[in-house]
């Protein structure tokens, strides 16, 4: 059958899964609906990142819209509706609501538990975690074996999963192609290959150095992140025990946790917001920097402890003074502890469930 017999159809909803494995439905999709113009005739799911695969030569540019569909977010899990976006620029919450008691687990175990499992449903529903282990490995094979081949030229499938361990312990860092391939047996320029690759299945993603400004100390390297923390703990064979006792795991991964809550958020928002994260070379960070579209700035740090002090937002009051001058600003760090705090000038500290309980 012909492609443009095969999408020939009426005003009913026509769906087709996986279309990055058949590009050539695209022309006969971009000629149907010029002829056809009613809309939601179409819901083309797929993935990998259509746009970006090298076979795909038509875009449907003004004829469609794209929606990222990530795993699921803690607020869809819980069954809540997050507010956190909408909160923070309004600075609408109270302080002093403790989340736990005193008999109940620490919220930093919580966190780990729940960032260890990650936002994909299927495992989710599995309850050992031997089942869950089989079911990420049989993905990212699948992934690797059939997806992967039609992207990039694969030749090495061992070095790609080498590659795959090696990104999900550098998440939260800054992207550096170097140190990343230095234990590799494959060249950079194909280091390269492979990780575009692996951003256009989704397993990895980078966010941008904030940097409008003429502050000429500013770093501009974009920071990497795994786009599953249960993918994330998967690749490094991380347990519960080996992340609470550890305080770089339990800080990477946190943050990992944190930037998956975020992109969730900000994705499926009404409004229009944009994340980045900021570092200098007189070493200020600040993990993540948030713009809405008034131009209005939310500074936010993740800290896997659970007690916070005025000097833990040094950073952001001079991002605050020296960088957002008269723009909107609020900074925030989120935190294991069980109380949301003020500590004045616009700064406070929120347990990081805030992210799906505000």
């Amino acid at each position: 059958m012909a492609p443009h017999d095969f999408v020939a159809h009426g005003d009913e909803l026509m769906i087709i899964d996986e279309i990055q494995r058949c590009p050539k439905l695209l022309s006969a999709i971009k000629l149907d609906v010029d002829v056809n113009q009613h809309m939601g005739r179409f819901l083309l799911t797929g993935s990998a990142n259509i746009q970006s695969l090298p076979a795909v030569q038509e875009s449907l540019a003004g004829r469609v819209r794209h929606l990222r569909l990530r795993p699921l977010a803690m607020g869809e899990i819980e069954q809540m509706t997050p507010l956190f976006l909408e909160k923070i620029f309004s600075k609408d919450f109270a302080t002093g609501n403790a989340r736990v008691d005193s008999k109940s687990p620490s919220l930093k175990d919580y966190y780990v538990a729940s960032a260890l499992k990650g936002g994909y449903p299927e495992p989710l529903r599995l309850k050992k975690s031997k089942s869950r282990h089989d079911w990420h490995q049989d993905y990212l094979t699948s992934l690797i074996q059939k997806d992967l081949k039609e992207i990039a030229n694969l030749k090495r499938s061992d070095a790609l999963f080498e590659l795959l361990e090696i990104l999900a312990a550098w998440s939260s860092r800054f992207i550096d192609f170097s140190a990343i391939g230095s234990g590799l047996s494959i060249t950079q320029p194909t280091m390269q290959v492979y990780i575009n690759a692996l951003e256009m299945l989704y397993l990895v993603e980078r966010i941008p150095a904030w940097t409008k400004t003429v502050y000429d100390r500013v770093g501009k390297k974009d920071k990497l992140f795994m786009t599953d923390t249960g993918m994330m703990g998967h690749l490094l064979k991380w347990t519960h025990e080996k992340v609470m006792f550890d305080g770089t795991k339990s800080g990477i991964l946190l943050e990992t946790f944190v930037f998956t809550q975020l992109m969730a958020l900000i994705d499926a928002s009404v409004d229009k917001y944009t994340l980045y994260h900021y570092r200098d070379k007189d070493k200020r960070e600040i993990d993540f920097i948030l713009e809405n579209e008034d131009g209005a700035i939310a500074a936010i740090e993740v800290k896997a402890g659970t007690s916070i002090s005025k000097k833990s937002f040094q950073h952001m009051r001079w991002f605050k003074d020296n960088l957002a001058q008269e723009r909107d600003f609020i900074g925030i760090i989120l935190y294991t502890g069980t109380e949301s705090l003020s500590f004045g000038d616009n700064c406070w500290a929120l347990p990081i469930d805030s992210l799906w309980k505000m």
